[in-house]
């Protein structure tokens, strides 16, 4: 990577950070682009040399965070239940930490597809493949059984944290949402997974 590329790279995690601090604290309505880059210390005119509206920049907020945490779930000690509850939990606390008006305005942009560029479309698909993923590496290591309906599995508990945020967001953030994942992870997600895990016994065999 050339220094150019480097510094180019380096303006936009500066603008990507700016407007993460000043939306979650004020909201996306009462921030203007200036502000977003005097925080991060460049022109206004550079701003849109990264990013075509302030809506965008929730888009590339809401991707950030999550990039990478199927790749470190897959890496957690413990069985496939274990591997889980890390994904959605640390799913719900990444959320979380980003602040509730980050959150809401991320709802509020992405409630009508046909109102979102086709690029910033793809946040639930990348979701729904994560933890498609995580089932089906679940199946290959035989903690899983083999009919197990992964797409099915991955639909539903992508029903639930998107539910639960749509909740959090709309309650005003009056509760913690992690701490209501952890707590459907205690008590409803073994009746979920049960009837899909195979037996230490099983796999001895």
């Amino acid at each position: 990577m050339t220094n150019r590329q480097l510094a180019a790279q380096q303006t936009r995690k500066k603008l990507v950070a700016a407007a993460r601090r000043l939306i979650g604290e004020k909201g996306l309505t009462n921030t203007s682009v200036a502000e977003i880059a005097k925080e991060a210390g460049v022109a206004n005119g550079t701003f849109y040399t990264y990013f075509r509206t302030k809506e965008e920049i929730v888009f590339e907020l809401g991707w950030e965070s999550f990039r990478n945490l199927l790749d470190e779930t897959l890496q957690q000690a413990g069985g496939f239940p274990e591997r889980l509850v890390y994904f959605m939990v640390h799913f719900a606390g990444q959320i979380e930490a980003s602040g509730l008006k980050l959150c809401q305005e991320w709802v509020r942009n992405n409630a009508d597809p046909a109102l979102v560029e086709p690029q910033n479309r793809g946040k639930l698909q990348l979701d729904l493949a994560s933890l498609g993923k995580l089932v089906e590496d679940g199946i290959r290591r035989g903690e899983l059984k083999q009919d197990t309906p992964a797409d099915m599995l991955a639909r539903t508990l992508a029903d639930v944290l998107y539910g639960q945020m749509l909740c959090w967001a709309m309650a005003g953030g009056t509760y913690s949402y992690k701490a209501r994942t952890e707590e459907f992870c205690r008590f409803c997600l073994p009746a979920l997974i049960n009837p899909y895990l195979v037996k230490k016994k099983e796999r001895n065999n």
